[in-house]
């Protein structure tokens, strides 16, 4: 299934600075989450960040955080056992998701998205874990479980569907 800006929301999980130099390859992981949100606001596409404990952990990392339309403060691994469905602006069916820690906090959110009837996606460049292993079983797991596995350019390319698109040069810019 294609990706549609008017049918997606981005789900930006966990991107708080006292995690985020512990991510393996942490910098290219914020890096190209940052490039997705940055198009999904181009097109109007909704953008809700998730933060784990920011009392602990600290709020998300600035810029992303000032792309975020909303912020779901959270206790649980999962977002969606403290409120991220409730976030999500109606009508909307297919969360993009990307952020930290893999196999923890984006795995156990992915898994209660699905639970909650949506249609998920998970792009891998814009994933991380402080191990690459545990990163990598935990896109394999999701893909057993039937979620989409994408990357930034795959989804931002889908959401433009064309070269004719009025954003195309101002989303170029921003893949390129």
């Amino acid at each position: 299934m294609l990706h549609i800006p008017d049918d997606s929301v981005l789900v930006l999980v966990d991107f708080q600075p006292r995690l985020m130099p512990a991510i393996d390859d942490g910098e290219v992981v914020a890096a190209q989450a940052s490039r997705l949100a940055r198009i999904a606001q181009l097109l109007d596409v909704p953008i809700i960040g998730t933060e784990q404990n920011p009392a602990g952990l600290g709020e998300n990392l600035p810029d992303l955080k000032a792309l975020c339309s909303r912020t779901v403060i959270k206790h649980h691994f999962d977002a969606c056992a403290d409120g991220l469905p409730a976030a999500l602006p109606s009508g909307r069916k297919r969360v993009v998701v990307a952020g930290c820690e893999a196999h923890v906090c984006v795995l156990q959110t992915v898994s209660g998205l699905l639970q909650h009837g949506l249609n998920v996606t998970l792009l891998a460049d814009a994933v991380g874990s402080r191990r690459p292993l545990d990163r990598d079983t935990a896109i394999t797991r999701l893909s057993q479980a039937g979620i989409t596995i994408a990357t930034v350019e795959m989804v931002a390319f889908e959401w433009l569907r064309s070269s004719e698109h009025p954003r195309f040069r101002d989303a170029l810019r921003l893949i390129k």
